[in-house]
């Protein structure tokens, strides 16, 4: 059953920063994919690329971010500096001329997250009791995508006033500053707890066991969450489909904010849900939602199919960032910065190669090809995940 206390305070501080610092990156977020085709030229293989490459340019800074924060002094400065980085980079969009120039920023703006995701969910992770870990990473997430339904909403208010996309990216830096002020106040205090990993009575892998970093973290969990990552089509290969399908530019931020709220909803249910029957379980409902939405977007043949489809992949996301997490904190045991580490870069990685291998697939075939092939991988991994998570079990301490 899961723990009902209050949650630590850090941790409520952190959602106020996630929440602010993603206010600011959906403006922006969702209006590329227009941009780069519509401004500056650019094609599907391109903007497979910006998701792809975003996410795994910053593999070795997460690998080395999560080593240092293994000592909870140095957490701080990276989580500041990795946020500052993000909201000086976002607002020179604005005046990029070729569609390379946008993946490059972008590129360095994910080093941003890269230098402070780690630390940040190692605090998190140590300063929370393990029996909440679920639900602590459930208000971090939904709390990020609060600021993701936030975000979008007012571009669109700008835009529907007349603004030029440049001009929206442009206004992104001004929520950019308060993530400063705030992640500053918020690591002030947040060393974490050098002790706070205890030892716990052993359990199967389906419902996580801290001995098991001794044999080997990056095995079967970490790579199974990294192939989902591979499968699953990017998000704004899915926002370039939906337009194909017929949804105005000018109602992509609200399909963007209307899928986080379904994301920022299911963020909670699935962090409670963690807690109560297990991350590996949770994480795989997401992955058995994520199959039919993905098959279901090969054949969608309108804009009503289109706003169906996308709100609710919200769900997936739901319920599988929040238990990944606490999947991982449970795995690394007391080098839960370095766990970090090799849990983003392994997924960053991963959705490099596969939205670079989608965003082709999309350009030169089809679509529906794209997301048939996402979806019947996506398959693979639901019928061998409940084989592989039973894993060896590990005898007590």
């Amino acid at each position: 059953m899961s723990d009902r206390r209050p949650l630590p305070r850090q941790v409520k501080l952190f959602g106020a920063v996630s929440l602010l610092n993603d206010f600011a990156s959906e403006m922006v977020y969702p209006l590329l994919p227009a941009f780069i085709t519509g401004v500056l030229g650019g094609g599907a293989a391109a903007i497979g690329a910006l998701d792809g490459a975003a996410d795994a340019a910053a593999a070795a800074v997460k690998l080395g971010a999560g080593k240092l924060s293994d000592h909870p002094r140095r957490r701080g400065p990276l989580i500041v500096i990795g946020y500052l980085i993000a909201v000086v980079i976002r607002p020179v969009i604005a005046v990029t001329a070729a569609a390379w120039q946008v993946i490059g920023l972008r590129v360095v703006d994910r080093l941003g997250k890269g230098m402070r995701g780690p630390p940040r969910d190692a605090l998190i992770a140590d300063v929370t009791p393990r029996e909440q870990h679920g639900r602590a990473f459930g208000l971090q997430r939904g709390l990020d995508h609060v600021g993701a339904i936030l975000g979008p909403l007012v571009a669109w208010g700008l835009l529907s006033a007349g603004a030029e996309v440049r001009t929206v990216i442009l206004a992104s830096i001004v929520p950019g500053v308060l993530v400063l002020m705030l992640a500053t106040w918020a690591v002030r205090d947040g060393n974490g707890r050098d002790t706070a990993w205890k030892g716990v009575v052993s359990e199967p892998l389906g419902t996580e066991s801290d001995h098991a970093v001794s044999r080997g973290f990056t095995q079967f969990p970490v790579l199974a969450i990294s192939f989902f990552y591979l499968l699953r089509m990017p998000e704004a290969l899915i926002i370039l489909h939906a337009q194909r399908l017929g949804v105005a530019i000018a109602l992509i931020p609200l399909l963007w904010a209307g899928v986080h709220v379904v994301k920022s909803g299911s963020s909670f249910v699935g962090g409670a849900l963690s807690d109560r029957i297990g991350p590996s379980r949770t994480m795989w409902l997401g992955w058995a939602s994520y199959v039919p939405l993905a098959a279901g977007m090969a054949v969608a043949s309108g804009p009503l199919a289109a706003w169906v489809l996308f709100l609710a992949i919200g769900v997936v996301a739901g319920l599988t960032e929040s238990p990944e997490r606490s999947l991982v904190a449970a795995l690394a045991g007391p080098k839960t910065g370095s766990g970090f580490g090799v849990y983003h870069a392994a997924t960053g990685v991963a959705a490099l190669i596969g939205g670079v291998g989608l965003g082709l697939l999309f350009q030169q075939t089809t679509a529906a090809r794209a997301f048939l092939v996402s979806a019947a991988l996506g398959l693979i991994l639901v019928l061998l995940w409940p084989f592989v998570a039973r894993g060896p079990k590990v005898p007590p301490r």
